[in-house]
C-alpha cells in the first residue's frame, strides 16, 4: 500500500516540484520515497514495505528502461499472472505484484493486463517509446484516483492535497458541490470540490497521449439473478469468503483485523483468524460495541485491543478527519475510522474489515420489509401515491413511515444510504453563488435507468454500487487508514465475491425483516448464531447528544458565526438550526454535522 503522485509538463523542469508534491503524502508511505523523470514526465512514490521488504521500492522499470510504472494497492492473484508472463519469458527482478502489472502491460495491453487483475488497484504507466500515459483504477473504487488539466499539464495522484504544490493550481472551492453534499453527505460529482480536479471512476481507465486524455470503461457492474436454491446460495458465499479471506491475507508482515460488534467483521475475523483485533466505542449508554468485539475475540482466542474515543477527542479528531479526505466527509463513523486506525498502527501494517457485504447481499435496513410493510405495498400505488401526497408535509405519527417510503416510487424517494436534508431545505441556507438547481434524483436517474426493470430492492443494491460505497464507505476507509499508515483490505468486496453476489436471487438476500439473509446464515457456520443474526448498527457516534451540551454546543456555535461563513450560508438560517436542536425542538444532528464538517474542511484547506 502506498502512494504516489505525478505529472506531465513541457515547461516545468524542476525536479523539486514533484519531491514538493510527494511530501504532502508521507503519511500514504513513511517508509520510502521515488522518483521517475522522462521527456516531461515526473513521477513521485511514498511506499508503505508490505510484499517483498526490500526490492519492491517503487517506480518499476522494465528492462529496457523504457516503461515505467507507480503503483497503489494490491493485486491478490498476481503469481497466477506472474507464471504466465514468466512463461512467456519475462524477467522479474522483484517478487512484488507492481512488476506483474507492468509486464502484464507489455504482453496483454491496458484492457487485457485490467481484465485480469484480481484486487484494489490505482496506477500510471508511462510507456516512453509511445510518449503514452495509461492510467487506471480498480472495479469498485477501493482505491483513489484524482486528476486535473492545467493549461495544457496533466496532473494525477492519490490525494488531492498533493496537487495545492504544483505552480500552476488555482485553489477554488467547486460550487457546485456544496449542495449536493448538504444532501448526501459527501461529494456525489465526478468532479470534487477542488474546481477542476476529477475523480476517476471505478472500473475506469485513461490515456493520456499527444496532449489528449481519453477516459474509458473497462469493467461494468451489473445484476446477473441465476435460479439457484437458498442451501446452494449460502454454500456459495460460504466457499467464496473463504477463499477470498485466504487471498487477502497474503502479506508479508503481520495482518490484524478490525472488529465490531456486527456479522461482517465478525465474519472476517472468524475465517481470516489473525492474532490481532481492533475496536473502538464511545462512553455513552447504546453507544459502545466494543464488549462484543471483546467477547468475540475472547471466544475465538484472538488478542483484542479497544479504545474509548471521548467527546473532546472527537472534536479533534473531526478537523484530521477533513484535512485526510481531501474533500468534505460528514460520515459520523469516519472521526472513529481514524481513532480505530490509530490504534491498528501501533501493531500491525494491514488490516482486513467487513466492507462491501452490505452493498453485495443487502445489509441496510432500508432493504427490509417486515409484514406490516409487505401488506402495505399490495395496495394500488395511485392509492399509496394520494396518501403520500396527503400525509407527508404532516408531523410524525405511527405508521408514517412506511406511508413515506411506499408512497412514492423508490427513483423518486431513494437516492443511497444517507439523505441529510431535501434539496429545497439545502438551496433554503445556502448563499445565491451556492444554490443548484440540479437535483439529487437528477445524479441518481442514469444509474436507475440502468436497472429500471428490475426491483425495488435491486435499484437500491444498485444505486448504492455505483455511488454510496464509492464515495462515501470506500472513501473513508482508505482516507483514514492511510492518514495513519496501515493498509486496509476488504475481502468481502472482492471482485469474485461481487461476480458471485449479482448472481444471488433478491430472496436469498432479503427475507422478510432478514437483511443479508443467505450472508447471515453463511456466517452461522463460523460464528455463534446471536453474532450472525445482529442486527446492523454501523459505527454509532453520540455526535447528536453532544451538541445538546454547552460545551460542545458552543463549539460548532463558534464555528457557524465565523467570518467567512456567510460567503456560503445564511448565518441565521443555520444557527437555527442548531439552536432547535440544542432545545429539543428539531433533531437536526445530522444536518448541524454535515454544515460544521464542510466549515472545518474548508478552514484546513483556505483560512
Amino acid at each position: 500500500m502506498c502512494g504516489f503522485v505525478g505529472f506531465y509538463s513541457k515547461d516545468i523542469k524542476d525536479e523539486n516540484v514533484i519531491k514538493e508534491m510527494n511530501s504532502q503524502i508521507i503519511h500514504r508511505g513513511p517508509d520510502s520515497d521515488g522518483y521517475y523523470f522522462d521527456k516531461g514526465i515526473n513521477f513521485g512514490f511514498r511506499r508503505l514495505s508490505i510484499i517483498d521488504l526490500h526490492e519492491g521500492s517503487q517506480p518499476i522499470l522494465n528492462e529496457n528502461n523504457d516503461v515505467a510504472i507507480i503503483f497503489n494497492g494490491e493485486i491478490y492473484n498476481y503469481q497466477e499472472i506472474k507464471d504466465d508472463l514468466l512463461e512467456k519469458g519475462y524477467k522479474f527482478k522483484t517478487n512484488t505484484d507492481t512488476e506483474v502489472i507492468l509486464h502484464g502491460y507489455e504482453e496483454y495491453g491496458e484492457e487485457g493486463i485490467l481484465s485480469k487483475l484480481r484486487g484494489m488497484f490505482a496506477f500510471t504507466i508511462w510507456d516512453s517509446k509511445k510518449e503514452k500515459l495509461f492510467g487506471a483504477r480498480d472495479h469498485f473504487g477501493i482505491k483513489p484516483y484524482y486528476y486535473t488539466m492545467l493549461d495544457g499539464d496533466f496532473v494525477f495522484g492519490s490525494e488531492i492535497k498533493s496537487f495545492l504544490k504544483y505552480p500552476k493550481f488555482k485553489k477554488e472551492v467547486n460550487e457546485k458541490a456544496l449542495k449536493h453534499y448538504l444532501v448526501f453527505q459527501y461529494n456525489p460529482l465526478e468532479e470534487t470540490f477542488f474546481k477542476g480536479v476529477k475523480k476517476l471512476r471505478p472500473g475506469h481507465y485513461y490515456i493520456f497521449e499527444n496532449g489528449k486524455l481519453e477516459i474509458k470503461s473497462y469493467y461494468n457492474l451489473t445484476l446477473d439473478y441465476k435460479e439457484m436454491t437458498f442451501d446452494e446460495a449460502v454454500s456459495k458465499i460460504e466457499k467464496e469468503v473463504e477463499e477470498s479471506v485466504k487471498y487477502h491475507k497474503i502479506s508479508d508482515v503481520e495482518v490484524g483485523s478490525f472488529l465490531s460488534g456486527g456479522v461482517d467483521s465478525s465474519y472476517v475475523v472468524a475465517t481470516a483468524m489473525p492474532n490481532k483485533t481492533f475496536s473502538v466505542g464511545f462512553d455513552n449508554k447504546g453507544f459502545d460495541e466494543t464488549v462484543y468485539a471483546k467477547e468475540l475475540s475472547d471466544r475465538l482466542g484472538i488478542e483484542n485491543f479497544s479504545k474509548i474515543i471521548t467527546p473532546d477527542e472527537f472534536f479533534d479528531g473531526i478537523n484530521k478527519v477533513q484535512y485526510y479526505s481531501d474533500e468534505p466527509h460528514a460520515n459520523l463513523s469516519s472521526v472513529a475510522l481514524y481513532f480505530l486506525s490509530k490504534l491498528a498502527s501501533e501493531q500491525v501494517k494491514v488490516v482486513l474489515s467487513g466492507e462491501g457485504a452490505d452493498e453485495l447481499f443487502a445489509g441496510y435496513n432500508e432493504y427490509e420489509e417486515a409484514l406490516p410493510q409487505r401488506i402495505y405495498k399490495k395496495l394500488p400505488f395511485c392509492l399509496r401515491n394520494k396518501l403520500y401526497k396527503r400525509f407527508k408535509d404532516k408531523r410524525h405519527f405511527s405508521g408514517k413511515t412506511i406511508i413515506m417510503k411506499y408512497g412514492q416510487k423508490v427513483e423518486d424517494r431513494y437516492i443511497g444510504q444517507a439523505k441529510i436534508m431535501s434539496d429545497e431545505q439545502a438551496n433554503l441556507i445556502l448563499t445565491e453563488k451556492y444554490k443548484n438547481s440540479e437535483m439529487a434524483k437528477d445524479l441518481t436517474k442514469k444509474y436507475y435507468d440502468e436497472v429500471k426493470n428490475m426491483d425495488d430492492v435491486s435499484k437500491r443494491l444498485y444505486l448504492d454500487m455505483k455511488m454510496w460505497i464509492v464515495d462515501d464507505i470506500l472513501l473513508k476507509a482508505d482516507k483514514m487508514t492511510m492518514a495513519n499508515s496501515i493498509e486496509l483490505r476488504v475481502p468481502l468486496l472482492d471482485k469474485k465475491m461481487w461476480e458471485l453476489a449479482r448472481t444471488i436471487p433478491v430472496r436469498h438476500k432479503v427475507h422478510n425483516e432478514i437483511t443479508k439473509y443467505a450472508f447471515r446464515k453463511a456466517a452461522e457456520n463460523k460464528l455463534p448464531q446471536d453474532w450472525a443474526k445482529r442486527r446492523k448498527a454501523g459505527f454509532l457516534v453520540p455526535f447528536v447528544n453532544w451538541i445538546k451540551e454547552e460545551k460542545y454546543y458552543n463549539i460548532v456555535k463558534e464555528t457557524f458565526n465565523k467570518d467567512f461563513v456567510g460567503e456560503f450560508f445564511d448565518v441565521q438560517k443555520i444557527n437555527a438550526l442548531l439552536d432547535d436542536h440544542f432545545n429539543n425542538k428539531e433533531n437536526n444532528g445530522r444536518k448541524v454535522y454535515t454544515i460544521y464538517t464542510f466549515l472545518k474542511w474548508y478552514e484546513q484547506y483556505f483560512i
